[in-house]
């Protein structure tokens, strides 16, 4: 989000208005795209014939269909956008049974994404069928705009269940009820409207890999963190730092550009372990000097088992918690629900403040009014800052390349220190530096019926929350076994 220094006029909803000519340039657009600013060189897909058979029962109007799918990143759009637009068509057409033109699918999509990127990605969302929706309140205009396209739109529906990225190919976030719920509502209007279409829920996992792994690059790039740190080179192994132990079945000895390095290099963990060192002792001074926090309590933090001597994992948890804390003090928010929940409610409230439904005419506003205004808008989107440092290490564990040290998992974890170093000296955290090419694996999984959790929602209120945590819960789990290797 850029600097705010006045408040601002309510965040208005962005109605979808598809428009078939924007969406046919983004198709051909779409390949070099990919090539060029996400660095994706190929896309491979494992069970395309079961997204192919229920695309076509879509077609056929015998089902409606809800592509739920995995985020671990931010090309994730583009990834299913070229899926859909070219391996998709191309796959029936090889099997004799082409399918209606375009093929495309509405989706839901963040509100703030016009905030961050620009109101240009508002507009080509729009016309691309998107729907717009607030994570942190119930938008009941962004549901019920979903809710009519999944039950009468002219594509499939498309929905991230995490909510957000996490920037992990190996951990999920845990999922919002959000896609079950909206399966069920489809379900009802369909009853409600005398139809006998079955609602389909199809997930989707993406995986990124590097085509080559990236050690020359990760080691520039700890280099240039390590600068930012003010940290010295670390040039011979520090015996009071730990060292990984991985699987051998992870163990890649690539050779990039001529440069030896591969997974078990002791000396590259070390240097990221320290960079994590480094970040928890400034932002526990930080938080302890300005925000009156007590860090003291470091030999009382519980460590996970294997991990005795290890209390970086929890000193990043008590930390994240921390930051929370500070936000949710300024608005007057107790601590509810988990870290990402908690999140989501912060950023609604600092919008309540920026984006006022109450101020909408800044003319019929004293001065002295404005000034006030401006200062509320102006410190609500400083305290933000406090929970986009957690939103970026939401799914960081701390033990995640210690348990298995490839460079996709290095790089994942490397460029997420970057996003938090860059947000700390004030930097843009959208322009990440490319470590590589990348080859991307999407999987199709089995499908998951809403008619078979039917009769249990219709049953009464607590029969229909049980039915949506159960659906969302073997949602949840079907990503996770797609995920594996």
């Amino acid at each position: 989000m850029n600097s705010i220094h006045q408040y601002q006029p309510p965040l208005a909803f962005i109605p979808p208005a598809f428009n078939p000519l924007v969406l046919r340039v983004v198709q051909a657009l779409i390949p070099q795209i990919l090539r060029s600013t996400a660095q994706v060189q190929s896309v491979q897909v494992e069970h395309l014939d079961r997204l192919v058979h229920h695309y076509q029962q879509f077609q056929q109007g015998k089902s409606r269909l809800l592509l739920a799918f995995r985020h671990p990143s931010i090309d994730d759009p583009a990834v299913l956008f070229h899926l859909m637009a070219h391996l998709l068509p191309q796959q029936a057409k090889g099997q004799g049974q082409p399918f209606k033109t375009p093929t495309h699918c509405h989706f839901l999509y963040d509100r703030g994404i016009p905030l961050w990127v620009g109101s240009w990605i508002g507009w080509l969302y729009s016309r691309l069928g998107g729907v717009p929706i607030h994570r942190g309140k119930l938008d009941m205009q962004g549901l019920r705009t979903a809710r009519h396209l999944l039950g009468q739109g002219q594509f499939p529906f498309a929905i991230a269940p995490e909510g957000a990225t996490n920037g992990h190919n190996d951990i999920i976030s845990p999922l919002e009820p959000g896609v079950a719920q909206l399966g069920f509502w489809a379900a009802e209007d369909l009853q409600k409207a005398g139809k006998a279409n079955s609602v389909v829920i199809l997930p989707i996992s993406l995986r990124y890999s590097y085509v080559r792994p990236p050690w020359t690059a990760l080691d520039r790039l700890l280099t240039e963190l390590e600068q930012d740190c003010g940290l010295p080179p670390l040039t011979a192994l520090d015996p009071d730092l730990p060292c990984p132990t991985p699987d051998p079945a992870h163990q890649d000895g690539a050779v990039e550009d001529g440069a030896a390095g591969n997974s078990t290099d002791p000396l590259r963990y070390q240097r990221l372990y320290r960079l994590g060192l480094q970040l928890l002792d400034q932002l526990e001074g930080f938080y302890s000097r300005f925000y009156h926090q007590d860090f003291s309590d470091l030999g009382a933090l519980q460590t996970p088992p294997g991990m005795a001597t290890d209390p970086l994992p929890q000193r990043l948890q008590r930390l994240l918690n921390t930051a929370l804390a500070a936000a949710e003090a300024h608005f007057g928010l107790k601590p509810k629900g988990d870290i990402i929940a908690r999140c989501r409610r912060l950023e609604q409230a600092g919008w309540d403040w920026i984006y006022r439904e109450d101020l909408e005419n800044r003319n019929r506003l004293s001065p002295l009014e404005c000034g006030l205004a401006d200062r509320v808008a102006e410190e609500a989107a400083l305290r933000l800052w406090h929970m986009r440092i957690v939103e970026s290490f939401v799914a960081v564990t701390g033990s995640y390349v210690r348990q298995d040290p490839s460079a996709d998992r290095y790089g994942e974890t490397t460029l997420l220190v970057w996003d938090l170093i860059t947000r700390l000296k004030g930097g843009n955290p959208l322009k990440r530096p490319n470590l590589g090419a990348k080859a991307v694996k999407i999987s199709i999984g089995e499908p998951l019926l809403v008619d078979s959790y039917w009769s249990q929602y219709q049953e009464n209120r607590r029969g229909a929350r049980q039915a949506v945590a159960d659906l969302t819960q073997d949602l949840q789990t079907a990503l996770e076994q797609l995920m594996r290797p």
